[in-house]
């Protein structure tokens, strides 16, 4: 008998699923597997992947530390996604091997940007008039 999925189990699938991603592309990362000059000199963190629903295709999201060199660091990953999404079909059992796209993660400039704002003089004048 089949199992019929819900929306919830076919999200908790994958987020799980992604997360799966993310340990493997970090650890990869950090051993130095990839053979490539500028990931070995810098420390790249795999901030978050999100998977498509049919498991296919991931987005991965990085930030070199500091955000040195994010561009240079982005080019060196997409050269190297065949081997990186070889690597990844082979530790992850699924069906199909999820097609690897890297982007830059903002989150932390966006963080920074509503931090800069909060301590702003005319937000702070707002606070504390309440």
């Amino acid at each position: 008998m089949r199992r019929v999925e819900t929306p919830e189990g076919r999200s908790v699938r994958l987020l799980r699923v992604g997360e799966q991603v993310r340990h493997i592309l970090s650890e990869l990362l950090q051993r130095g597997d990839v053979h490539d000059a500028t990931l070995q000199s810098h420390l790249v963190s795999i901030t978050e992947v999100r998977m498509s629903p049919d498991l296919r295709h991931a987005t991965v999201f990085v930030k070199p530390l500091l955000g040195q060199d994010e561009e240079a660091v982005l080019k060196a990953l997409r050269t190297n996604t065949a081997y990186l999404q070889r690597e990844v079909a082979q530790r992850v059992r699924m069906k199909y091997a999820a097609r690897l796209k890297f982007i830059a993660d903002e989150s932390f400039d966006e963080g920074g940007h509503i931090d800069r704002i909060l301590r702003s003089k005319h937000v702070a004048q707002d606070l504390n008039d309440e």
